[in-house]
């Protein structure tokens, strides 16, 4: 986290400027601004990854309590509980319609790579369940969603801006050629380090501004992408280490292969691409030096 860089150029959402500023008044009651300003950070990225955190609580605790006997399996319990979610974010007014629609969509595209790369044999879901589509359970599609979720949300919660941004059809050109290569690469060569070059080619000079409280600061978004790919990859291990999901040729007290972190920072761009056709990200001269 660096710096400050350029003031907003206007206010973050109303609905959810009570909270923020009554928490950042008390934060810098009690602590240094920048720590304060970490503190505020801290308490952002957690309410911005809701979804997942309910949804990862959720995969642990019925796998330590679900009972072997069950009437319903499970996967279907797990399935139902996220649509519960979903309706309550909803009713509460703590996701808006349009972030719900970025859901649905990362939904759609989940469950088609899901079905492929189980008929491919790359990963498996070793437990029964009704509510499937050609064996893949349909709860899974809400782990790519609370992806979808996390970047909708963050970037509003954050009043996000972004400088040096490419063009559009170059972002969604490179998403394109990156969900296609988790398909072609079984079939054809594997051109992920070309992939990986094209992230850098893109967004290496882009920053994103954000503000935890007041003052903005800016991260290169290439690091960003980093971070973010290294959360999902600690869920990965969780899904896996409760049996939830495996991995071809792993047993459930074995860490996700690593090479799987390269797989999800292709995916946060996969992702941001979806998020930013219902979201168009802000963006912002780069300051003078930049």
């Amino acid at each position: 986290m660096h710096a400050p860089g350029p003031s907003r150029s206007h206010e973050p959402n109303p609905a959810h400027m009570p909270v923020e500023r009554r928490l950042g008044r008390v934060a810098r009651r009690f602590l240094h601004p920048a720590l304060a300003d970490f503190v505020m950070f801290g308490l952002k990225q957690a309410w911005a990854c809701l979804f997942g955190g309910l949804m990862l609580a959720l995969i642990i605790g019925t796998r330590l309590t679900w009972p072997e006997d069950a009437t319903i399996a499970r996967y279907d319990a797990l399935f139902i509980a996220a649509l519960v979610i979903q309706a309550a974010f909803l009713a509460l007014k703590l996701e808006t319609w349009s972030e719900a629609k970025v859901i649905f969509i990362f939904h759609l595209v989940g469950t088609a790579m899901e079905i492929f790369k189980i008929r491919m044999g790359s990963w498996a879901y070793p437990e029964p369940g009704l509510i499937k589509i050609m064996g893949v359970p349909l709860f899974s599609g809400f782990m790519y969603a609370c992806v979808g979720s996390y970047m909708a949300r963050v970037m509003r919660i954050f009043d996000m801006a972004f400088t040096h941004f490419p063009p559009r059809w170059a972002l969604v050109t490179l998403a394109a050629a990156i969900y296609a290569n988790f398909f072609a690469h079984h079939v054809l060569p594997d051109i992920r380090l070309a992939l990986f070059a094209g992230t850098v080619l893109l967004f290496g000079r882009t920053r994103i501004y954000f503000t935890p409280d007041e003052k903005p600061y800016w991260m290169p978004l290439i690091v960003a992408a980093i971070l973010s790919s290294g959360f999902v990859f600690l869920a990965e291990n969780i899904g896996t280490l409760t049996g939830t999901w495996l991995y071809k040729g792993q047993t459930s007290d074995e860490m996700v292969p690593l090479g799987k972190f390269g797989s999800w920072y292709l995916l946060m761009f996969v992702s941001f691409a979806l998020v930013t056709l219902v979201h168009r990200p802000r963006t912002i001269a780069a300051p003078r030096g930049e």
